[in-house]
């Protein structure tokens, strides 16, 4: 079975908030948690938050995980020229890169053109994990000219649900499972206002339930991979 853990790593709640709390105290504690659980995620940064927080960039890379794009400042590229769209990602690639090797990439709020595979392969990247099984893709893991696609399996709030809730949904799920969370889920957010989907059970109590969600599939001797890993494990979809 194999699973990934994932992160856009971004301001808090866009495009509500412009505060950073989730850099500054989720960040963090969601490394500390992959550090103790021995499971490799792949971390899609913005290039702004990896400007302000050097040193977490460094955490992620030095901690044996994947650095991916979340494009430059969390522009949306459905909202973009093509040519916008291309600058935003040269330019979030060119910071990103400085840190480290960066093939993967998310688009903010999964808003993903498809003209912009081509795009993404011009500039070095291998995998693409920006369209989503839960908002209606249906065609799985497959190559996009020279760049893999790998589907999020459903939206970041189903792992803030009870887990008696999350236990029904999650044996539901096609595989690969492809997780995906924000480090401000993990501070609180029940005061701040913005959509009531954004605040339900953050903080502390998100750390705990993607522990039990992390030691449930390794409970069922899951297979953990980051978006890189993907690459090689599907090349065979390329030769076909």
């Amino acid at each position: 079975m194999l699973v990934s853990i994932t992160f856009d790593v971004e301001h808090d709640c866009p495009p509500y908030l412009t505060a950073t709390r989730g850099m500054e105290e989720g960040l963090p504690k969601l490394l500390d948690l992959m550090a103790e659980k021995k499971v490799r995620a792949t971390f899609f940064f913005t290039a702004e938050m990896a400007r302000r927080f050097p040193e977490l960039v460094k955490r992620v890379i030095d901690e044996g995980h994947e650095l991916g794009s979340h494009n430059y400042n969390h522009e949306r590229l459905d909202r973009l020229s093509r040519a916008e769209g291309e600058r935003a990602i040269a330019k979030s690639l060119e910071v990103l890169r400085e840190f480290g090797e960066v093939v993967s990439f998310r688009a903010p709020n999964l808003q993903f053109p498809s003209y912009y595979y081509d795009i993404l392969a011009k500039n070095g990247i291998l995998v693409d994990s920006s369209k989503a099984t839960y908002k209606g893709y249906r065609e799985g893991v497959r190559f996009f000219g020279d760049v893999l696609e790998v589907p999020a399996s459903t939206t970041s709030s189903v792992i803030r649900l009870p887990w008696r809730v999350q236990k029904l949904i999650h044996p539901r799920l096609k595989e690969p499972k492809v997780y995906f969370a924000h480090p401000w889920e993990f501070v609180p957010m029940q005061r701040e206002k913005i959509r009531w989907d954004c605040r339900f059970n953050t903080g502390d109590k998100a750390i705990e339930l993607l522990g039990r969600l992390i030691d449930y599939y390794k409970s069922r001797n899951a297979k953990f991979l980051t978006m890189r890993d993907y690459y090689n494990e599907y090349q065979k979809l390329k030769r076909e």
